[in-house]
């Protein structure tokens, strides 16, 4: 029973606090992970606000990668050792919507998230005598996560793990979205509303898929550099005095619109505009995790006479081991840049630092250093 520290909501708006926690052993099917990295991602910061109402106190993280530690009893695929990324939403296999073939709304994992549990309910990190819940099945802002087999999906020894752990959540949720979501087309003309840790991972791979016209949409100066470097061809931003993102996009498109627009904010109102922003039989993704009592009102006219699409998308929609494997074969073939979206990490005693980063519209991923690195 290893012991070590964690990143702990204590309750909703308030700062994180470090605690002193115990980590079980890993149970049956489950590995127990030394922690290297975790990201800081915008549903983090759902749950800080409450916008996420998940149960607290509770170690937040989802996004990370660290090496194995130990296994539990018929861990089979994992050993001691192994670089691995963790998956937020392993898929059980065995409840309806798994053996219905959409492992990505394993109801299984989404209840035990709900709860802050594992599947079988229970917890595996307690502090102050009492068990700790945990974000999404991981907890990866802490030393120590225990997670089940399918949650770790093992990476080469030569990939950078502070690289890895883009591909727990932000690098996959933005992959997929343009290659499982939208199935984007080469010579695709691509409107990208948010390019935050996300966005510019969904501008990267709108490139990377071959859209010929990318426009990035942000009210931070730093992230539309970035979203420039990383393949956008047009920049708009957003804010007081900047004119409507919705008009400069039509009139730069001839008043049609981008064959694919992608949402990577949360918001209703940028919902609408990205469904606004395709043209006529065009594609709009939402990616952008929204509080869950939002709604969104849109032309119901617009749905027939114009026959588009609006959909959404959780964690890319793809295959977490297939989608990592594409990302480091184009990341050795030079065809994206996953360093590009890091900066200097955080030590765990600057974990608000990192959000206060992510709220500031750094233009890289805020990234927790945790001390797992071998």
């Amino acid at each position: 029973m290893p012991t070590g520290r964690a990143a702990v909501l204590e309750d909703y708006g308030e700062d994180l606090k470090l605690w002193e926690v115990q980590v079980d052993d890993p149970g049956p099917g489950e590995v127990l992970v030394r922690m290297a990295y975790s990201g800081v991602c915008h549903t983090d910061e759902h749950v800080v606000t409450g916008d996420l109402p998940l149960p607290v106190p509770m170690v937040l993280g989802h996004e990370g990668a660290g090496v194995v530690e130990a296994i539990g009893p018929g861990v089979t695929r994992l050993r001691p050792g192994d670089r691995v990324v963790l998956s937020w939403l392993p898929a059980c296999g065995r409840c309806q919507a798994c053996r219905s073939g959409w492992t990505g709304m394993c109801r299984t994992t989404s209840r035990a998230a709900e709860k802050g549990t594992l599947w079988d309910g229970a917890v595996r990190v307690h502090a102050h005598g009492r068990p700790l819940s945990v974000m999404s099945l991981t907890g990866t802002l802490a030393t120590y996560a225990v997670v089940p087999e399918q949650g770790a999906v093992a990476v080469d020894a030569d990939v950078p793990l502070a690289q890895a752990a883009l591909l727990g959540c932000s690098a996959t949720t933005g992959y997929g979205a343009v290659a499982h979501a939208a199935r984007l087309r080469p010579g695709a003309s691509v409107t990208v509303i948010g390019v935050g840790g996300v966005g510019l991972h969904v501008v990267q791979a709108s490139r990377l898929m071959g859209a010929e016209r990318i426009f990035a949409v942000d009210r931070f100066p730093a992230r539309l550099e970035a979203a420039r470097r990383l393949g956008a061809t047009d920049l708009v931003r957003v804010g007081e005095g900047e004119g409507d993102a919705l008009v400069r996009i039509l009139d730069a498109t001839g008043g049609m619109g981008t064959d694919y627009a992608f949402e990577v904010v949360g918001t209703p109102a940028t919902i609408a505009q990205a469904f606004n922003a395709v043209r006529p039989g065009g594609t709009a993704v939402v990616v952008g995790v929204a509080p869950p009592h939002e709604e969104v009102s849109l032309n119901a006219f617009a749905f027939p006479s114009q026959g588009k699409t609006l959909t959404g998308t959780w964690y890319g929609g793809g295959d977490l081991a297939e989608d990592v494997a594409a990302l480091l074969g184009a990341q050795r073939a030079g065809r994206i840049h996953l360093e590009a979206f890091l900066g200097e990490p955080f030590p765990l005693e600057r974990v608000n630092d990192a959000f206060a980063a992510l709220r500031a519209g750094s233009a890289t991923r805020p990234m927790v250093a945790l001390g797992g690195e071998p």
